[in-house]
């Protein structure tokens, strides 16, 4: 039986592994017609001042159309201009723009699970709003870097090919966890390695009881090619903290352990080390709510956790741009049931900086200390937009 078993499971990711790779091969289709995503931000303000648009916008709705050899023309929320209005570097690199909606194509909401098999079946394919997203092997590509918890930074270094970092888990909130993690991405593997940064749990000495504390490892994971909706994964602790530094983690004084009237312990932080090793995996579903540039609602189990909530960047609303995200962990047999909310605004800024910062609270809620349901962490959270071309 356990023979059989794992047959199956190599079939599986041998099959899903070529499958990556016929994926990657077949997003370079040509596109005609498009909607050019705005993550590039000074790409698109450089757009709107070659054709005298003031002021300009890096969100605006830009729409290219190059299906008339004799009449191309580029579309800035709403009004029309010809493409040759435009200098030959600027087309060149409006052609060749990685992140394209293409527009030719009929969407529907099961894309993001049939996008792959259309494709091979019958050589076309429903792209959803954000393809990138969908994508398997492109959807880690994220040029958002939160400070504390949320998504990855995702760099491409050659499409399917990139890296990524981050501090916190994907589902932290505000001084909760001294993870830090580095990948490298490859047809929708994902392998990288953890270490802590102890100065992100150090500022507050007091509601840590609820903190996930790490020490230092590795973690593989791997997203299935049919789109981007599924990663199932493996995280292995190799270092043990040493009893000194354990017990400079875990004490009254840092908050970290609550003690009951009797001497027992009655919340405690809870700490990965020591060869622990957990099965992970995230249910997830890109989505763009109000305008959104990147966004998901996900259901997750992490480090024997479960997870559920939502994420969004550059949310539009009544002339305001923000980021919103939650993630709900209930109750398990490590932690209390802990609630995290961040609300980031942008738009603080002028000229180049108007989108590349990002600032607003970030609060969690827990069991505080004396046992009652309340804030046990409220924190400023900033988050950057680093460079524009990924």
């Amino acid at each position: 039986m356990k023979k059989t078993v794992l047959i199956s499971a190599v079939l599986f990711l041998v099959s899903s592994f070529f499958l990556s790779l016929s994926f990657a091969q077949q997003e370079d289709e040509q596109i005609r017609y498009y909607q050019m995503e705005p993550l590039d931000d000074s790409l698109f303000i450089q757009i709107q001042e070659a054709l005298f648009i003031d002021p300009p916008d890096p969100k605006a709705e830009i729409i290219v159309d190059l299906r008339d050899a004799n009449n191309q023309t580029i579309s800035i929320k709403g009004a029309l201009y010809p493409l040759l209005a435009l200098p030959p570097e600027m087309r060149a690199r409006i052609i060749t723009y990685p992140f394209k909606i293409n527009l030719e194509e009929d969407i529907h909401y099961a894309s993001v699970f049939t996008r792959v098999v259309e494709k091979i079946r019958f050589g076309k394919v429903l792209q959803p709003p954000t393809k990138t997203q969908i994508s398997p092997t492109l959807g880690y590509i994220n040029p958002f870097l939160q400070l504390q918890g949320g998504e990855r930074l995702g760099v491409s270094l050659k499409q399917d090919v990139g890296l990524s970092f981050g501090i916190g888990t994907p589902y932290s909130g505000p001084l909760e966890t001294n993870f830090f993690e580095a990948n490298f991405h490859i047809l929708g593997v994902r392998a990288g390695i953890f270490s802590h940064i102890d100065a992100m749990i150090e500022p507050i000495k007091e509601q840590n009881h609820n903190n996930l504390i790490f020490s230092e490892g590795f973690h593989i994971s791997y997203t299935i090619p049919f789109g981007n909706f599924f990663e199932f994964g493996y995280l292995k602790a190799t270092t043990k903290i040493g009893t000194a530094k354990y017990n400079s983690y875990i004490k009254e004084s840092e908050g970290t352990i609550v003690y009951n009237d009797d001497g027992s312990v009655k919340y405690q932080a809870r700490v990965i080390h020591d060869e622990q090793s957990f099965l992970n995996w995230e249910f997830r579903y890109p989505v763009s709510i109000l305008g959104s540039t990147r966004g998901k609602i996900y259901v997750a189990q992490y480090l024997d956790e479960w997870h559920f909530g939502f994420g969004f960047r550059e949310m539009s609303l009544a002339g305001s741009t923000f980021d919103l995200a939650f993630d709900g962990m209930p109750g398990g047999k490590y932690r209390q049931p802990q609630y995290n909310i961040t609300l980031l605004v942008q738009k603080i800024m002028e000229g180049w900086g108007f989108s590349a910062f990002a600032i607003g609270p970030a609060a969690s809620i827990s069991r505080t200390d004396a046992g009652s349901i309340g804030f046990t962490k409220i924190f400023v959270n900033l988050r950057f937009k680093l460079g524009t071309s990924f």
